[in-house]
This record gives structure tokens, sequence and C-alpha cells, in this order.
């Protein structure tokens, strides 16, 4: 993209998609986070975030992503109309700073007086309107150098969210103010105290600022975050569309989230309190809340019954549910799992999810649908020395060429057409017809037709790990 020099120069929408939202398990998981459901509409939460940052006034966007995700990631912003500028991999999750860091410095390379919008991808902005209205008050400012974020007026005494204390108006800038401070997490008391007082705001995250005011203060109060974003960058490798950051130089930069890093120590903060129906989506009890009720106050999605269930949260994504004579609770039912909260215990999923983890339990990172840059496989059944799984290779795609150590497979075309190879020769494998891959042959599954490709793979043999694969020539850049 030629550059766009001048204080009038398009705003660079910067989506931060890195996170695992451990605070919405089950639906939510390592593999598949939930900035990539659709949890509130029929968009994921990255492509509505993408196609609020659009149009008129914004660049494409710089996608900061998790390196598992790229694919995903990739795919949603162009089924949304919004193809990234660039998609950026984090090798190891680091917070926001770093990572704001390198899309400043990237930014700078194509705009020097170029100003960012950093957004969570992962967050609710009900009226869009108003969130536009609040970038066009805050936008003046950040041209001047101001680092401006957005505060959200709260609407109760909220314990989980970061406060942002208003100062006076600044002068010449309607609608912005000097921020005070900011309170991270206040206990009940206070947070009743900051509702009270008409000068608190919760924290948004999403900030507006020059990509230069960024490193300047990054200069000034975190450089070793910006040595380690500038040496990660400059030894970035490109990887098809991605943009893939040197492992080693980006681990060594400090764990800490621009809030910490700088806009609690910068003098050049400003506060636009705005109420656009923003919400995190940090826990259960936050998605019951923004979402349409029943008379009853019920959020029901799936196939799920209640009687005599007020204020609750139920949602399945497979099995029939029913809950009986239960207030204020949460269930969540995914094809594995199913969780059962009530609403006030809704923070502590994550407790449960770091327990599992620690278990080395696959719950906390996979759903039985895996997500692949070619399609989709989802286990069926497993047993001693087997393992059944659903693959759906997408039209135009293409499997590695590999071949496994310790396992053999037989694959059942039930939709579609296959092009398998296998030891050198290619055959076409119809619905009701089969093909036997034995152990240790090189083998390929490809998809040459416009139309979706279904099969059954039954695996046989000691270990069937996904570890068990060795890649002799992958379309996807995978080792």
């Amino acid at each position: 993209m030629a550059k766009q020099p001048g204080s009038t120069s398009k705003i660079w929408p910067v989506l931060l998609a890195g996170g695992t939202g451990t605070r919405l398990w089950p639906m939510s998981r390592g593999l598949f986070p939930k900035q990539f459901m659709a949890l509130v509409s029929s968009e994921s939460m990255l492509a509505e975030t993408a196609q609020r940052l659009s149009g008129d006034g914004f660049n494409a966007p710089i996608a900061i992503v998790n390196d598992e995700h790229r694919f995903i990631a990739g795919e949603q912003l162009r089924d949304a109309g919004t193809p990234a500028e660039a998609i950026v991999l984090e090798p190891v999750g680091r917070n926001t700073a770093p990572a704001a860091a390198i899309a400043a410095l990237m930014v700078i390379e194509r705009d020097p007086e170029g100003v960012m919008l950093l957004a969570p991808a992962d967050h609710v902005i009900a009226d869009r309107n108003a969130f536009s209205r609040a970038v066009q008050t805050a936008l003046p400012a950040a041209r001047e150098g101001h680092m401006v974020t957005f505060g959200i007026k709260p609407l109760r005494a909220e314990t989980g969210y970061g406060y942002i204390e208003r100062g006076e108006a600044i002068t010449g800038q309607k609608g912005c103010y000097d921020f005070v401070r900011f309170t991270e997490k206040p206990d009940s008391e206070t947070a009743g105290t900051y509702l009270a007082s008409g000068r608190h705001f919760w924290n948004s995250g999403i900030f507006l600022m020059r990509a230069q005011s960024l490193i300047e203060e990054m200069e000034r109060h975190q450089p070793a975050v910006l040595k380690a974003a500038r040496t990660a960058l400059s030894s970035a490798t490109r990887d098809l569309d991605f943009t893939r950051l040197d492992a080693k130089a980006f681990g060594a930069s400090p764990n800490i989230s621009i809030d910490y890093a700088v806009m609690e120590k910068t003098d050049k903060g400003v506060i636009v309190p705005t109420d656009m129906g923003w919400s995190d989506v940090g826990s259960w009890a936050a998605l019951w809340e923004i979402s349409k009720k029943d008379a009853e106050g019920n959020v029901l999605r799936g196939d799920v019954m209640v009687r005599d269930v007020t204020g609750a949260y139920v949602r399945s994504e497979k099995p029939m549910v029913a809950v009986l004579g239960l207030d204020n609770v949460v269930v969540v039912a995914t094809d594995d799992v199913v969780l059962v909260a009530s609403k006030d215990a809704a923070q502590d999923v994550k407790t449960v999810v770091e327990k599992l983890s620690r278990d080395g339990r696959p719950e906390p990172v996979a759903h039985t649908t895996v997500f692949r840059p070619w399609g989709t496989y989802r286990s069926v059944d497993d047993g001693k020395n087997f393992q059944v799984k659903r693959i759906t290779v997408n039209p135009g795609g293409r499997l590695s060429l590999q071949k496994h150590a310790k396992r053999a497979e037989h694959w059942v075309v039930v939709g579609g057409i296959a092009t398998v190879t296998c030891d050198g020769k290619e055959q076409q494998v119809k619905v009701n017809e089969s093909v036997y891959i034995p152990i240790g042959t090189a083998h390929r599954l490809e998809n040459k037709t416009k139309e979706p490709l279904y099969l059954i793979e039954v695996q046989s043999g000691a270990y069937l790990g996904e570890d068990d694969i060795e890649r002799l020539e992958d379309a996807y850049g995978r080792d």
C-alpha cells in the first residue's frame, strides 16, 4: 500500500486478536478462542471489529494474532470483506504493549504521521454510531500528539473492570479531558464510590494515537519493550500472507499491557467519555447481560428447554439440554463438555481451565472439531489402537504430502470427490468408495472440485497422536 503522509491520512486500525478467552470456556478454547466465534451475532467478533473499523477514513487493518490462529484470522477477515494490510504472528503471548509497539513501527513504515486505533478483537460495541462519533471527537487530539483512551460510562459498581478518573476539559479539544489516574479492578466499596462520582469511567482498552507518539513514550517508559519489538520486526520473515516475528527477540520482551507500560505513565493522556454499548464479554454473565432475553430474563441458544427458570444463560452447541427450577445460572454444553455455574461464579471459569491444563487434559485447548487451513476434522470415536474422524476438505483444499510412522489410515468418501495420492499414484475416490493408506506410505488428500468433500477416516496403530505427521510438502508453509 502506498504511503499516505500528512495530518489528514486515514486511520490505521490495529486488531489485537492474540488472546485465549479462557473465561468463556468451554466454547472458547486455545485453538479457537472467543474472538473467532459468533457469540452475539452471525459474525465472529473479529469480523465485527474489522467491519466497525473499515470504510471511509480507515486503511486496511493490521491484525496481531497468535501463530496457531493465523489461517482462521486470515479467512475470517477475507470473508468479512476486510482483508488485512498485514497479519502479524506472535510466537508467544506478551500482552498488549509489545503488540502495540510492533504495530506502531509498521504504521510508521507506511505513514510516518499515521494515527492508529488499537482495538481488542473480542469486544462488543452495540452502538456503532456512538463509537464513530467518539473516534471523530478523539481524532484531532490524537493528531496533535495526545494519546487517547475511550472511557465507558459505568452502568453499575463493576469490580471486574479497570477505571479511569476524568480530569479537566482540554482547551480547544471538545469532548476531551485530561485523565487523572487508572485504577485496576477495585473492590466493591470503591467501585460504588466511583459509580457515584460521575468522574470515573470503565477502561475500554481501546486507544487512538499517532504511532510516533507511542514510540516516543515507549522510549521514555518502556525501552526494553521497544527494543524487543524493533528486533523482532527487523528479523521477521514472510510466511505466505503473514509476518512471522522473530521468536527469540519477541520472547525477550517484558509481558506487560499498554495500560501499565505507557498510559499510566504518560503526560500526553486524554480520555474521551462515551456510551456506546461496550462490553469486553469477559464472562458468561457479561454475555447474558448484553444478549436479548425472554420474559423470564433467560437467554436461550440452541436445542434447550427450561421450566421454572429465571435469569439464566442456557446454550447448547450439540445435545438437547433441559434445565428445571434454577435461577441465575449459566449452562453451556458442547459435544464434549457441560458447564454449570451460578452467574456470580462465572468469572471463576478461568480457574477450572487452569486446573484442566495442569492435569494435561485436551478440553482447554481443542474442540472435537479442529480447524485447519484446508478445512476441518472432527473426532467421532476412539478406543485402544483406533480413532475415527470426520474430515471436511474445502473446495480447492489440499492437505500436505505426508506419512505416518505409527498408524495406518482408511478413508471412506461420503460426499464429494477426493483426489488421493498414495505412494506416488493419483486416483479419484467417489462416494461409497474407499482407499487404504499403509503405515509409512507418502500420501496426500485433495479436493479439486467446487463442492466440499466429506469423508470418514479410520486410524489404526500403536500411536495416534497428531505429532505423528512427517510433512514432505505443504502448501501452507507448515513444518
